[in-house]
């Protein structure tokens, strides 16, 4: 299996790290440049440090990338975090950086694209552009855990979200305990 992971500049770089950690099988990896500036901000994690876990990495200003040709075959691309900007671009089909030119290639050939989305409150704008999106069939996978694993630290929360998104790759994980 083979996957587009695409950090953007919402708080929550995390959630884009862990997926890296814990996703099975090819990992391309793009993040954007606020994205590169939030991470040390909110994690003990480089820049080069998630460069390594992934086994190849473009710079959203590589247009001409694999990735954004819809003839480069991968099974799913998931945005972790997601942010509101990025999601409207993605909405209104702006296809600007590679990171919004490999979502319009999602979309128009009909690949699973996952995103998450971590900003609260949503304005209406946002709750516009996600409906948009998901009735093109994408997953809006929003950071909210659940608490009926009963967690007990910010890794804890984490997990549960990202095993939330590999739930809908059909990945097995341990992440958090499930519902019994």
């Amino acid at each position: 299996m083979r996957y587009v992971i695409a950090i953007t500049g919402a708080s929550g770089s995390i959630y884009g790290v862990r997926l890296l950690q814990e996703l099975k099988g090819e990992k391309i990896l793009v993040m954007s440049a606020t994205a590169k500036a939030i991470l040390p901000e909110e994690t003990d994690y480089t820049v080069e440090q998630v460069y390594a876990m992934a086994d190849q990495v473009f710079e959203d200003d590589q247009m001409f990338a694999s990735i954004a040709s819809g003839s480069f075959s991968y099974d799913a691309m998931i945005v972790a975090p997601c942010s509101e900007s990025s999601l409207a671009k993605f909405a209104c089909g702006i296809s600007d950086t590679l990171i919004s030119r490999a979502v319009s290639v999602c979309l128009k050939e009909g690949r699973r694209l996952i995103l998450l989305p971590r900003e609260s409150p949503k304005s209406a704008i946002m709750l516009e552009n996600e409906l948009k999106l998901a009735r093109l069939g994408v997953c809006i996978l929003d950071a909210n855990p659940g608490f009926y694993p009963k967690p007990k630290t910010v890794d804890d929360l984490v997990n549960i979200v990202v095993g939330r998104c590999l739930d809908q790759l059909g990945q097995e994980h341990s992440l958090y305990k499930r519902w019994e």
